[in-house]
């Protein structure tokens, strides 16, 4: 069956028919994310949530999503998607963060350019039939120092272009190297050094906690006298009640705001002020960026519905399509390593160590990662998957790490989980072969060459003469047809474990009876995904 997509928002018709070309069942209702209670009736039977920022993906909607495993935003910004929730759900949140970036940084300029020579009111003033020339005096961005606030994707682009306009640029970015600072003809410099000497101030940073009023009104008390400051990000970085009392005073010689605290603003403290400048959050509104995000949000649904591609993902590691390709199989054993582990295992898990050895090692960590700790989790919730998965694991303090090595051994590579309890410490390896089906290669530190079947059937005994006949007898008394059988043993006498592979689910009765027997110290029927 098609997966199904619905449109909640206006996103283009040549989007919409990206899904239909790629076999994608899609319903477009752009109006229906304005109306909560009938998407809330309707959401159930989507795979995929296409949206703009109309539609409000809150708490309430996804506990009717039962269905859904994607949201796409076409846009940056994800304010009107609750991220958590939509993990806890195993949701997967995409945005499509590079389709407006010259849009919106050429909005930056362009509103550094309007504060600078007072054009809005210069306008206004010639409509109104006076020619006030010398009250409109401005001044020049040349030679000016240019202070950038985040110097990632649209604030670089910011950079280059204020660079070309022959201003001197600093920029303030935690995440920002000395040599890639270099590479881009700034200066990188912190907060307080930034304030003191830009002319002009730019914001490009995303809403988060540590962001939140990064232009306090301490902060501002800070900035040189007649800086004139700019926001094209996003409301709730500057201070605006602080901002306000600044340009009264004349401390601030202008401000130029595309984005506030409250939107839509049809009330707001700077509203009326001299030399200040507002638009409508006009920053990706260019029928170029429009267009782009729309396309970009349908491809990366379709590619990860119909291949498992996971690109520009909030709230899950990206893996390419000729990842997803290349790494299926990889991921397929992690998750059931990390299945197999979570059926055997009654105590709380407080450690998981993943060693990725050879091949392994060189592949998508956090996508490996965040399969085994799925595979773990499903065995007490079948609902858990890659994206929920890592939330509860940290929610319930597991501490997870991860050890790369070159091969070491017969194989080109694999993959090793270490599982300490507040009990017992528990290990299993695997390896994909040739034929792209994953293996189990050791358990409890006991060699074995398994292949993972759906319906398997797990059990430990000492090492003793007649014990395999017997379990085969007692599966054949229940009629217990086996498809495949391994087995191993540490030593002579010592642990010996079994893997049997059977046709179909093992019956309780079966169960009862291996245990009844007293010849094993484990009996676990598992189940694997198909």
């Amino acid at each position: 069956m098609a997966p199904k997509v619905l449109v909640s928002d206006k996103l283009s018709e040549t989007a919409v028919q990206i899904f239909r070309d790629r076999g994608i069942d899609v319903d477009f209702m752009p109006e229906l994310g304005k109306d909560k209670e009938k998407l809330a009736e309707v959401i159930g039977k989507y795979d995929g949530l296409a949206i703009r920022s109309a539609t409000k993906v809150t708490p309430s909607l996804l506990e009717h999503a039962d269905n859904l495993k994607v949201v796409g935003r076409a846009g940056i910004g994800t304010d009107n998607v609750d991220k958590e929730a939509a993990s806890k759900k195993g949701v997967i949140v995409m945005n499509t963060p590079f389709g407006n970036m010259i849009t919106t940084a050429e909005h930056a300029i362009a509103m550094m350019f309007a504060v600078a020579r007072q054009i809005p009111e210069a306008s206004a003033s010639t409509h109104a039939g006076k020619w006030e020339k010398s009250k409109f005096m401005g001044t020049e961005l040349t030679a000016k120092t240019l202070g950038v606030i985040g110097a990632g994707n649209i604030g670089g682009i910011v950079c280059n272009r204020a660079l070309g306009l022959k201003m001197k640029v600093i920029a303030y970015d935690p995440f920002l190297s000395e040599e890639r600072a270099a590479e881009m003809g700034v200066e990188k410099v912190e907060l307080d050094e930034l304030l003191k000497r830009a002319d002009f101030i730019t914001l490009h940073v995303p809403l988060t906690d540590s962001t939140r009023n990064i232009l306090s009104k301490e902060n501002l008390e800070k900035t040189k006298k007649g800086v004139r400051i700019i926001n094209c990000a996003r409301g709730g970085l500057v201070d605006e009640v602080a901002l306000a009392e600044l340009l009264k005073s004349g401390h601030v010689a202008g401000a130029a705001f595309d984005v506030f605290a409250e939107e839509p603003a049809t009330e707001n403290v700077l509203f009326g002020l001299p030399n200040v400048v507002c638009t409508p959050h006009l920053g990706a509104s260019t029928t170029e960026a429009q267009e782009n995000v729309a396309l970009q949000v349908a491809e990366q649904m379709s590619n990860y519905l119909l291949d498992g591609a996971v690109e520009n993902a909030l709230n899950m590691p990206s893996m390419t399509a000729e990842e997803a390709k290349v790494m299926g199989p990889w991921v397929k054993l992690a998750e059931s390593l990390g299945s197999f582990i979570g059926q055997v295992t009654e105590e709380a898990i407080e450690t998981i160590n993943i060693t990725y050895d050879g091949v392994a090692s060189e592949m998508n960590l956090k996508a490996l990662e965040a399969a085994v700790v799925a595979g773990i989790m499903q065995a007490v919730n079948p609902d858990v998957n890659m994206v929920s998965a890592p939330l509860i694991a940290k929610e319930r303090g597991i501490q997870i790490s991860k050890t790369t090595q070159d091969a070491s051994g017969t194989f080109e590579g694999y993959i090793k989980l270490d599982i300490q309890t507040v009990e017992k410490y528990r290990t299993i390896a695997g390896t994909v072969f040739s034929d792209g089906k994953p293996r189990f290669i050791q358990i409890k530190g006991i060699t074995i060459d398994s292949e993972v079947g759906e319906h398997m059937l797990y059990t430990t005994n000492q090492d003793t003469p007649g014990i395999i006949g017997k379990l085969g007898t007692l599966l054949a008394e229940h009629d217990e047809n086996i498809a495949n059988f391994t087995l191993g043993r540490a030593k002579a006498g010592g642990d010996a474990i079994a893997m049997t592979f059977l046709d179909t689910p093992i019956k309780p009765e079966t169960v009862k009876a291996l245990k009844d027997s007293g010849l094993f110290q484990r009996v676990i029927p598992l189940h694997f995904k198909a």
